[in-house]
């Protein structure tokens, strides 16, 4: 059965609604004779010092629509992060994986605009069975675009596994890492323990006519080393090495089938797609707000923390090849380029 939200007809109503949510710790009898009893937070309280270093005010509704399905704790979460011009190729990432989602999905504060993305999101939450039984969808409701490590540590707050994927929407998942991680005991041993990210290699074609159409894509790494060696695909962003030669290709490619190997030459532009502990490292810094560097910074800091980066050999994903906002990445890069320089100088320190 699905479960759906009333669509809001007046929204400034839902957003200053008196009848707000509280968050609620009991208190101990350990050092006092008087009967414990429950202390109360309001969530919007809660969940504003919970991301205080984003843009405010912002309203962040956590499982606006919750999946039915009930997850074992030891399965992973991919977290994204969606905008409404981006739900097509959401539903076929639903489709392809059939496990469980956390998806931050951001509202601009515009009353105009509100209504008719609810109701887009509606229809796409009722589109098929898995997206019902597999997505929990949380909302940012602001006028601030982009802030992409905000909205990435919304969805790994709220995922309900014990492990994470970090994902870009874009990308296709051409093989079965998840089976394959959870079939594999050492793999397993390094995910719980927490000083582990595994990297899954990013991938694109060189002709951006050729990667728009995901059906077309590699399903095997056999499939897929052809098109490497008749230069229809490369690693993604070839044009930026550092951002992903980390991963370190020709040995990828030359890996035995079943290998796991370590990430030795880090950098600190790596931004690779990785799974790891929901719990324990760091989390993205939220003064990142536009394209470039914001990734890096996640990873950055996982690094410094301890954190040490595996490259499973056997799987791979590949980029599904859109058009991009030129004018205002270029803008954003240049202010992050900074932003970025000072933020690995302080983390260093810390």
């Amino acid at each position: 059965m699905i479960t759906v939200k009333p669509r809001f007809k007046n929204w400034t109503l839902f957003l200053e609604s008196p009848d707000k949510t509280s968050l609620s710790w009991k208190t101990s009898r350990a050092i006092s004779d008087r009967p414990a009893h429950a202390y109360a937070v309001d969530e919007d309280l809660f969940l504003s010092k919970a991301f205080s270093s984003s843009l405010h005010p912002s309203k962040i509704v956590p499982f606006f629509y919750r999946a039915s399905g009930h997850f074992d704790r030891e399965d992973i979460t991919i977290t994204t992060i969606i905008t409404s011009n981006r739900f097509q190729v959401f539903a076929r990432l639903v489709e392809r994986y059939r496990g469980p989602i956390s998806v931050t999905i951001h509202v601009n504060n515009d009353t105009t605009h509100i209504l008719d993305l609810l109701d887009s999101l509606e229809t796409l939450y009722t589109s098929s069975p898995q997206m019902s039984r597999f997505v929990d969808v949380h909302l940012v409701v602001d006028f601030f675009d982009r802030q992409f490590n905000t909205w990435r540590n919304i969805a790994r707050l709220f995922a309900r596994t014990d492990f994470v994927m970090m994902l870009d929407i874009d990308f296709y998942l051409c093989t079965d890492f998840r089976t394959a991680i959870r079939n594999s005991e050492p793999i397993m041993e390094k995910l719980r323990e927490g000083r582990a990210a595994l990297v899954i290699p990013a991938f694109e074609y060189t002709t951006h006519e050729e990667g728009a159409d995901y059906s077309t894509f590699p399903k095997t790494k056999e499939a897929l080393k052809t098109l490497v060696e008749t230069k229809q695909i490369d690693m993604f962003h070839a044009s930026w090495a550092p951002g992903h030669n980390s991963t370190d290709y020709e040995r990828f490619y030359s890996a035995s089938p079943g290998e796991v190997y370590q990430v030795t030459g880090y950098q600190s532009a790596y931004e690779p797609y990785v799974i790891f502990k929901a719990d324990g490292p760091p989390w993205c810094d939220e003064r990142f707000v536009g394209y470039g560097g914001n990734k890096a910074a996640c990873l950055y800091e996982m690094y410094l923390s301890g954190i040490s980066f595996y490259v499973l050999a056997d799987h791979f994903l590949v980029h599904q090849n859109h058009a991009y906002e030129e004018a205002i990445r270029k803008n954003e890069r240049k202010s992050n380029r900074k932003l970025y320089s000072d933020f690995k100088e302080e983390t260093c320190l810390k």
